[in-house]
């Protein structure tokens, strides 16, 4: 961006605030975060801060499952290239291979530490979605794999580990001294603001949909990590590759609620307003085909008819046995007088997972000292340009124990000299005018779907930046006083980061699709784009 945001937040000062010091503090409580925590010897001083309940986050919400060879039918060479199709050229080769390896592991942990996940005379139902060659996705509760793994995990992390769980709680800022990640400023209703003072710091605060209007996400995805690492001088990588779900349910006024693609991996199909079933025309692989190549087929479609969405069909398969592999689902769908499978469910596309993040190596390092990532707040490789289905919850486990592992044996390394570092922010001259954030907000969210949605161009992705650094040059420059300050903040940093991305790469790979620029071209950008603040 040309606008460059200022360092940190908010004003403060040693003598003002609080000071709390722990060996390793790990920020964000979804399945990366959580995974972290169980990977931390016990005798080190561990602090998990979480922006709001420890069960709301896109962990919680996922729905499809978790992936893995589970299978004697299946194999790793094949999971492997899986991912590497449908990642379009920019996957970390050595990276899919480690994290397809390690799945059955981490999968058996999960069911070790409590987890239920479907299963038939004792042995895992495994699904299928777009993406894969063979059934491979472990699922929970029919439809919410999510939620049952996180309420073992939470169980494990509170009962066994007794893990210091701070709630509630908004991480401000990254703490930066001499080129090192020294903790974090964070903030919470009932102490305000505290000074967390650690050895090491994982980075594990998820995705940024909330930058959209049109999103499966929960409102605390606002890109909170990505822009505190980003101010803080991490490098940033992929931040152009926004993948959009194909199937969102669609109903005028309603908040967008996510319809898994098991749905299509058991055999639902896609129709338009017309009950013409368009996918063949798109893709050999049909309703198989990865999301990326789904969800542009499915906007192009709505485009040619002219109606606000396409529908998926289940009529013909057996009624209560839809009932009872989609529980939640067609309950979702009933309160809104949609009766399956008889009646057809109205989808679009819509924001659901950050490919882009903290770049991050194998261990989950990142390029800033003392900064350690995992999960959909990462870039690790694993995805190329476009996620393979259920991958992000195996992602979140292997890094999340890898970026443990390795903060914990970094922490131990470090004498236990704790103490506070001087560092101080002065205080701006306020707006004299009132800044209206939900405003601003609404106005940022419609303008990127409307141009770094599912098809953009290099004009209309111009413009957009043109109008966010706009708005930065105003409500950047400001010390907001609370979280929906902060976040619009960092949802304008986000926002910014992935224009200038999505710009700077002039071709389509994956979900990154440029109608001025149609064609995928290895030779120029056959590479992953980083980004800092410095550069």
């Amino acid at each position: 961006m040309a606008f460059v945001p200022p360092r940190y937040l908010i004003p403060f000062h040693p003598k003002w605030i609080p000071h709390h010091f722990v060996d390793v503090m790990i920020i964000g409580g979804g399945i990366a975060g959580l995974r972290a925590a169980m990977a931390i010897d016990p005798s080190l001083t561990t602090l998990i801060v979480t922006k709001d309940r420890l069960q709301e986050s896109n962990s919680s919400y996922a729905q499809g499952g978790i992936a893995g060879v589970l299978s004697p039918e299946d194999c790793f060479e094949d999971h492997v290239d899986d991912t590497l199709t449908a990642g379009a050229g920019l996957c970390d080769r050595e990276v899919v291979e480690m994290v397809v390896r390690e799945a059955p592991e981490r999968i058996r942990e999960l069911i070790a530490w409590g987890t239920t996940f479907d299963a038939d005379d004792g042995e895992l139902v495994l699904g299928r979605e777009g993406g894969h060659s063979h059934h491979r996705v472990a699922h929970a509760l029919g439809d919410a794999t999510g939620k049952e793994i996180m309420r073992a995990m939470i169980k494990q992390a509170q009962d066994v580990l007794k893990a210091q769980i701070w709630q509630d709680t908004f991480t401000i800022d990254l703490l930066t001294h001499e080129g090192v990640c020294r903790g974090a400023l964070v903030w919470n209703p009932r102490h305000g603001k505290t000074f967390v003072w650690a050895k090491q710091t994982i980075l594990c605060t998820g995705g940024a949909g909330q930058v959209y209007r049109e999103t499966t996400n929960p409102l605390v995805a606002t890109g909170d990590g990505h822009a505190a690492a980003y101010r803080a001088g991490a490098e940033l990588a992929d931040m152009e590759f926004m993948q959009f779900h194909p199937t969102v349910l669609y109903i005028a006024g309603s908040s967008r609620s996510l319809i898994t693609e098991a749905m299509r991996g058991e055999g639902a199909l896609l129709v338009d307003c017309n009950g013409h079933r368009f996918m063949p025309e798109y893709d050999d692989r049909a309703e198989l085909a990865p999301r990326d190549v789904v969800s542009q087929a499915i906007d192009q479609q709505i485009t040619r008819t002219r109606h606000p969405c396409v529908y998926l069909d289940l009529s013909h398969l057996d009624a209560e046995w839809v009932r009872g592999r989609f529980p939640g689902i067609t309950k979702r769908c009933r309160e809104f007088g949609i009766n399956l499978p008889e009646d057809r469910i109205p989808v679009r596309p819509g924001a659901h997972y950050m490919i882009g993040g903290v770049r991050v190596d194998e261990q989950g390092r990142t390029t800033l000292p003392g900064l350690w990532g995992a999960g959909e707040a990462t870039s690790s490789g694993l995805h190329g340009a476009n996620r393979l289905a259920s991958n992000s919850l195996l992602e979140g486990l292997v890094y999340g124990a890898r970026a443990g592992e390795g903060a914990a044996a970094a922490a131990r390394l470090m004498p236990d000299s704790f103490t506070a570092v001087p560092l101080e922010n002065p205080a701006v001259e306020p707006l004299s005018e009132w800044l209206d954030l939900q405003d601003v907000r609404n106005s940022l969210k419609s303008l990127m779907w409307r141009a770094a949605g599912v098809r953009r161009d290099g004009p209309e992705l111009a413009s957009a930046l043109d109008s966010v650094e706009k708005w930065s040059r105003y409500a950047l420059t400001q010390q907001l006083s609370d979280p929906r300050g902060w976040e619009l903040q960092n949802m304008l940093t986000v926002a910014g980061v992935m224009l200038v991305a999505a710009l700077r790469r002039e071709e389509s790979r994956g979900v990154h699709l440029r109608s001025d620029f149609p064609e995928t071209n290895d030779r120029q950008w056959g590479q992953r784009l980083g980004v800092s603040r410095t550069s």
